[in-house]
């Protein structure tokens, strides 16, 4: 009987240790979860695509960004719209005139369009440099990812180099590296003047890398304007 007893109470302990153990294993599936999840709310959902500009330039040079190109409306950072599904398109669906339609963000079906200044608020004339970076790229997205843009009325569209030949896609210039698809710089820009650019951000359906493997992939960019450019390799 006593032996009996021993062997039902150790029973009952290894019981009572195995739930303790799944609720402990439980809660810390379910903190990992809630971090994951987190994280990718805060990189995709909450991560638009943003335009900043450098100390230096702001404080130093007293260069500004504006949606309006007043100089009262002078900031340092611009935040577009977000398009939470983008299918692929042509080129050739993108207005002719998009970089007039309007300032701030003018998304259209499948493609992202944001138009803003630069402005030269100070007494000397200035070089800067302009970058768009990715951040992230899932299913490998950024292979068929076209980024345009237009400054005082000049366009360049940008790609990712064919991985059949490693040349730029047709009509595009190639991105800079797997992680700087834009890296250019802006020299003589005079004392109370103003550029005027346009983003635009799209899937280019005619890209030999558009294929069904990409669905359900997402990207992340975003945009700086600097003094000097700091090699990020």
């Amino acid at each position: 009987m006593k032996n009996e007893v021993e062997v039902k109470a150790q029973t009952i302990y290894k019981r009572e240790l195995t739930k303790k153990f799944v609720k402990v294993l439980f809660l810390l599936l379910l903190i990992l979860v809630s971090v994951i999840y987190l994280v990718l709310y805060v990189v995709y959902q909450g991560g638009k695509f943003t335009v900043t500009l450098d100390k230096n330039l702001s404080n130093r040079k007293n260069v500004f960004l504006s949606e309006t190109g007043k100089f009262s409306g002078k900031t340092r950072e611009l935040k577009t719209e977000t398009i939470h599904y983008m299918d692929n398109i042509s080129i050739n669906w993108i207005p002719e005139n998009i970089d007039q339609e309007k300032t701030g963000s003018h998304n259209g079906d499948n493609y992202i369009a944001y138009t803003f200044y630069v402005v030269n608020a100070g007494k000397e004339k200035v070089h800067y440099w302009y970058e768009i970076d990715i951040d992230d790229s899932i299913l490998n997205v950024d292979e068929a990812i076209r980024i345009m843009i237009i400054r005082n009325g000049e366009r360049v569209v940008y790609a990712k180099k064919s991985i059949v030949d490693g040349e730029p896609e047709k009509g595009t210039t190639k991105f800079v590296s797997d992680t700087v698809a834009v890296l250019e710089q802006r020299k003589d820009f005079k004392p109370n003047s103003k550029d005027r650019y346009t983003v635009v951000i799209w899937i280019e359906g005619d890209d030999p890398e558009c294929k069904n493997d990409l669905l359900g992939g997402e990207i992340k960019l975003h945009m700086d304007f600097t003094e000097e450019h700091i090699d990020k390799k």
